[in-house]
């Protein structure tokens, strides 16, 4: 097993090289394991809507940047095929986020994975749902 999580760290690695996205973010990883990721951030105030609170596509994106960290560290590229988001409670300036991805399950050519974050309150503020797609390509 240690050889598989040495195998996932390395490929979100190389992921985080290329994804400027996830840098603008201000994403940090925090664990990574096959079929699993753990990353936080920071909520800046260029985040904030017209109503004050935080835009849903930063919780989204930041759901989805450890959806892909998840299904891709197989070194298997994996694309979304269908992914679904619940504002469960609102971000504000400040908030510091984790998003924890699980594999539900993995199959040849789909996977499932639910996404939670969640603030420094440990409140839950959105609930994520990803499936993807295997290509059978490789990131390394």
């Amino acid at each position: 097993m240690d050889e598989q999580n040495e195998l996932a760290k390395k490929v979100v690695e190389k992921m985080m090289q290329d994804d400027l996205f996830s840098h603008w973010l201000g994403i940090q990883i925090l664990e990574i394991k096959e079929g699993y990721s753990k990353i936080k951030m920071k909520v800046r105030k260029e985040m904030i809507n017209g109503l004050g609170i935080v835009h849903g596509g930063i919780a989204f994106s930041m759901a989805d940047s450890a959806f892909a960290f998840a299904c891709n560290n197989r070194n298997n590229l994996s694309v979304a095929l269908d992914t679904s988001i619940n504002f469960i409670k609102p971000v504000h300036v400040d908030d510091e986020l984790v998003a924890e991805a699980k594999e539900i399950h993995n199959g040849k050519s789909t996977g499932l994975y639910q996404i939670s974050i969640t603030n420094q309150r440990n409140h839950t503020v959105a609930l994520f749902k990803g499936t993807c797609f295997r290509t059978n390509k490789t990131l390394l």
